[in-house]
């Protein structure tokens, strides 16, 4: 299986091989630069060597980059819109670079535009980017608050049939849950990803945000708790765990570090949901 964490490159990209391995992991999610401020990707020759060194060396992988929060595929205004597309490619380029194969990115909120206007945004904004051989720009689910696009499974299978790039999703468990997709029971799953299959398709889904909430199915609200622990809780997360559909699809746990438990602990659930313990 392979599992893994949102790990951090403070000190260096690199790092996050060792922090990888540290947590148990196998795959994982970075960061390439805050995600809270609008910042180029800067990454040394060095450090990009020695992250694909250490990737091949430790078989780690794959790896998906996440976009910065400011990324607003969806917006109407043309400033915010032209500076989602210049950060989007330098995401896309620093992933070839370190030959990861997927950036992850959320839609972004129409804020007033109306769902439409706001998936056609989205979509064209993408259809801009000079996408490298090898890289897949991955659109998240969402947990659907506000103008937020992306919590219907409608909304992810339209960016991907208006866009003439070929993408693919990454669906958050946490987030589908809290957009009303319940999770929490075996025969919830097997609804849910049947939806998922029927709407997107399931040849689509390459990567897995695996969270659990803390909010009830529903709410919009998204919080993620440790895996088991939360309100989709143990049955539904073994139940997805052990799905065929998910069986191959890698897995990125961004679980909080509260009542001393972090990555590790998580990771470590997960391989015990799956039965590899």
């Amino acid at each position: 299986m392979n599992v893994g964490a949102h790990v951090s490159i403070a000190g260096g990209l690199d790092n996050a091989i060792a922090n990888q391995i540290e947590v148990g992991g196998n795959c994982g999610q970075i960061f390439t630069h805050s995600p809270q401020v609008w910042q180029d990707p800067n990454i040394g020759e060095g450090e990009a060597d020695a992250f694909r060194d250490g990737s091949a060396t430790e078989d780690l992988g794959p790896w998906v980059i996440h976009s910065s929060y400011l990324v607003n595929l969806c917006t109407p205004k043309e400033g915010l819109r032209e500076k989602s597309i210049d950060s989007m490619q330098k995401e896309v380029d620093a992933a070839d670079r370190l030959d990861i194969p997927y950036v992850n990115v959320h839609l972004g909120a129409h804020t007033g535009a109306g769902v439409e206007n706001g998936l056609d945004n989205a979509a064209s904004a993408l259809d801009e980017l000079d996408i490298p051989d090898g890289v897949t720009v991955l659109v998240e689910s969402d947990a659907g608050s506000g103008t937020k696009l992306g919590g219907d499974f409608e909304h992810l299978a339209e960016v991907l049939d208006r866009s003439e790039q070929d993408l693919d999703v990454c669906l958050d468990t946490a987030h589908a849950f809290a957009a009303g997709y319940d999770l929490s029971s075996e025969a919830a799953v097997e609804e849910t990803v049947a939806e998922f299959d029927d709407v997107v398709g399931l040849d689509h889904l390459k990567y897995v945000h695996l969270n659990d909430s803390k909010h009830e199915c529903g709410t919009n609200k998204d919080e993620h708790a440790h895996i088991g622990e939360g309100l989709i809780g143990e049955e539904g997360m073994r139940a997805f765990v052990n799905h065929p559909a998910i069986e191959d699809v890698p897995l990125a746990l961004e679980t909080p570090h509260e009542d001393g438990r972090g990555f590790a602990w998580n990771i470590e659930k997960v391989r015990e949901l799956r039965g590899e313990n």
